[in-house]
């Protein structure tokens, strides 16, 4: 194996010193700018990668890190916070300290999650943004605060935040509207759900959906969006309604993970053999689901991976002053009947699995552990 890439070596390629390259790496005061671009341009090109377990061994100090998220009607959020813990148990590193700070429903605790959160120290945050236009100013004031903020699944645009890891939404959209036309053979409505019309990674799956079904079906129209708000009986009734307005329809969306609410309306209106449903990731009760032909397809979010990979841009940030990227787009799973046991059997290669458990963390709790 190749020798690790040191400072030295960033230093002796560069003709300056180390204390300079330290400076640049850490984003430290009294360097040049233009000194700073050129090593980390160069560390960039010689693959340098720091040792953060070595860094932090060196620290006294724990850091501390707030992981806001939804508590989810489905594992989905389950997976995202064990993707987190995994990834900060891989990194080696005894002096982080996670903080779980977990709300019940949209809009239901978030701004106390982050207010307590900022208020305990928290050295960066991990945030779900239920609702992006009221966020930004919580997280410019982060900003200033030099407490990094890490949108996962979903963005906070224009509001100071460090990085955004989520599934590719545009990718989705298209794929559940070219999916769904192709089943329903490029004619008929169809209908979308989601959560929040205000949450962008809805919107934006909602839109390309719309985009792409103009654009590949035009025999096809979007009748409603329904939007559930993550709550199953409001899913439930809301669906009932949409059936019964429209006894025409063809196909429906769910873009969230609020799946088994459409069809058991669908099943209890005794209407879902004739309708073509894409869902949204992956869980035991919808794996079923998919087994008896009820749910045509799935696009599964990778949640495990999104945490994993949100914990490693915060933690690079916290270390050396800067994230390897600013916006981090997973390219989603398509699970049919056809490849789910495939799926299911080749988890532990690609690092997802399908929880059996639901988290039990109310929004004033704080689970903390050291990883």
């Amino acid at each position: 194996m190749a020798r690790p890439i040191t400072v030295y070596d960033i230093a002796a390629a560069l003709d300056v010193s180390t204390g300079t390259v330290h400076r640049a790496l850490r984003n430290g005061e009294g360097i040049n700018p233009l000194t700073k671009k050129k090593v980390l341009s160069m560390a960039k090109s010689l693959g340098y990668r720091p040792n953060l377990a070595a860094r932090y061994l060196s620290q006294k100090k724990k850091t501390k890190i707030s992981i806001n998220t939804l508590q989810g009607t489905t594992s989905f959020w389950d997976d995202v916070r064990a993707g987190i813990e995994e990834e900060a148990r891989a990194q080696g590193i005894d002096s982080v300290q996670l903080e779980f700070r977990t709300f019940p429903n949209l809009n239901e605790g978030d701004e106390f999650a982050f207010q307590a959160a900022m208020k305990a120290g928290a050295d960066g945050i991990i945030m779900f943004p239920t609702r992006p236009n009221f966020l930004r100013a919580w997280l410019h004031n982060s900003r200033r605060l030099d407490v990094p903020v890490v949108c996962v699944a979903t963005d906070a645009p224009d509001s100071g935040r460090l990085a955004l890891v989520s599934v590719d939404t545009h990718v989705s959209g298209s794929l559940a509207a070219d999916l769904i036309g192709r089943f329903c053979r490029g004619k008929g409505p169809v209908a979308v759900t989601l959560s929040d019309r205000g949450i962008t990674e809805h919107a934006e799956k909602r839109d390309a959906f719309r985009s792409t079904l103009e654009q590949l079906h035009p025999g096809m129209r979007l009748v409603d969006t329904i939007e559930d708000h993550d709550v199953e009986a409001e899913t439930y009734a809301k669906s009932r309604d949409l059936f019964t307005a429209h006894p025409d329809l063809v196909g429906v969306y769910i873009t969230t993970e609020a799946s088994i609410p459409v069809i058991r309306a669908a099943r209890d209106m005794g209407i879902l053999e004739k309708l073509t449903i894409i869902a949204t990731d992956l869980f035991p009760a919808l794996v079923d689901e998919i087994r008896k032909g009820a749910v045509a397809a799935t696009i599964f979010q990778r949640p495990r991976t999104q945490g994993r990979m949100a914990f490693r841009l915060l933690h690079e940030f916290l270390v050396d002053g800067q994230a390897s990227s600013q916006k981090l787009t997973l390219s989603p799973h398509l699970i049919t009947r056809g490849n789910l046991e495939y799926f299911l059997k080749g988890q532990g290669a690609t690092g997802e699995r399908v929880s059996n458990h639901r988290s039990t963390h109310a929004v004033d709790d704080t689970a903390a552990a050291t990883a």
